[in-house]
């Protein structure tokens, strides 16, 4: 069954963002796998289901906040990346600060047609 927010580009992009994390915080240290792992995962999932949460609600504004939300978690997923590069616990990953960056871009992009329609 498909669903609206599938057709939504930041929503495929943050998909495949969370596929990235996935694979960039299995190279951490055991000792991290119960803290910075943990909390990367779970603000990159935050961003796709916020979207598809937001897309799923009745009006603009509702759409709007989640949109905000899914935002917010990204910030967070990006201040833990840079964290863990500055930390040095893992090498920089290219394909993650894209990901991140298309996401980033996405994102503002559809808030602000939404502001538009507004």
């Amino acid at each position: 069954m498909k669903r609206q927010h599938h057709d939504l580009l930041a929503w495929q992009a943050a998909m495949r963002l969370v596929e990235l994390v996935y694979a960039f915080t299995s190279t951490l240290s055991r000792d991290e796998a119960f803290n910075l792992t943990s909390q990367m995962r779970r603000a990159a999932v935050s961003v796709p289901s916020n979207i598809a949460e937001g897309a799923a609600r009745i009006t603009v504004k509702e759409f709007g906040h989640f949109l905000g939300i899914a935002r917010g978690s990204l910030s967070e997923l990006e201040t833990q990346y840079l964290l863990v590069c500055r930390l040095q616990l893992a090498e920089p990953s290219l394909s993650l600060e894209e990901g991140l960056n298309e996401v980033f871009g996405l994102l503002g992009g559809l808030i602000r047609s939404l502001k538009r329609d507004d």
